[in-house]
């Protein structure tokens, strides 16, 4: 985004990503009388490992990570991405690795190498140590495209986007929507409303987010908030789940 206003490859995503909403095709229920709460992380910071995981275990949760192994190990402006012994750990403490793409570039971009990088991203994962199957998929920059749908649903139980919504009513499995924990804190705290909202009327709400620590970047928050968001989603008698449990839960891979 240039001066507040969104370049040409912007433009083209959030309309795709509309058009996929709007007809892509529902073929799953979110049928549950209990409400589901996912955590999920991109991109994985070293922090969603120290401070993250650590938050939901203190709850007895787990969370999803999305992992992309081209860029992992990579320090950047405010933050240093998980290490392969990171992702190993995240695996044997019982958290769900999801895939994030290799090469962490927009599905339009990739085109017809995808299938090559997401087994590349699996490789990545079973040489980090990672052993549990890889079943659900995020979209880099939250972007998806409408020709690699085939190839992710030979792959993938669940694909998460964004969209600032609830999954209720039938869904599309392969553009799951999400609900982006972020700064600045004041916002943060407000996401308390989106769990209110699914306590009355039980769906699946799925949380996402980047690093955890005092200092987030704007794609992140802090620990503090975080752990507030955990808590909230308990004492409202929320389900916290990974992606794979509550595919599970809902019956998608039977």
């Amino acid at each position: 985004m240039v001066g507040g206003v969104a370049d040409t490859g912007e433009l083209i995503d959030r309309a795709v990503n509309r058009f996929l909403w709007k007809m892509g095709s529902r073929e799953r229920e979110v049928a549950t009388d209990t409400p589901l709460v996912t955590f999920t992380f991109d991109d994985v910071p070293e922090t969603a490992l120290t401070n993250g995981a650590r938050i939901l275990e203190r709850y007895g949760a787990r969370g999803t990570f999305y992992i992309s192994g081209g860029i992992a190990s990579h320090v950047e402006p405010g933050r240093r991405l998980i290490s392969p012994e990171g992702c190993r750990e995240l695996s044997m403490r019982g958290h769900e690795i999801g895939c994030h793409t290799f090469a962490h570039r927009k599905l339009r971009t990739i085109g017809s190498g995808l299938e090559e990088d997401l087994a590349r991203n699996e490789a990545y994962l079973r040489g980090a140590g990672v052993e549990q199957p890889i079943r659900s998929f995020s979209y880099p920059f939250n972007a998806a495209w409408p020709s690699a749908r085939r190839v992710l649903s030979s792959r993938y139980a669940a694909c998460r986007g964004a969209g600032e919504a609830i999954n209720r009513g039938r869904a599309d499995h392969l553009m799951l929507k999400g609900v982006e924990i972020r700064q600045p804190e004041e916002y943060a705290r407000t996401l308390t409303g989106w769990i209110d909202n699914v306590a009355v009327e039980p769906g699946w709400l799925i949380f996402f987010t980047h690093d955890i620590v005092e200092t987030p970047t704007p794609f992140g928050c802090t620990p503090e908030t975080f752990d507030h968001l955990v808590s909230y989603a308990m004492s409202k008698n929320c389900r916290i789940v990974t992606m794979g449990e509550a595919v599970s839960l809902l019956g998608w891979e039977a």
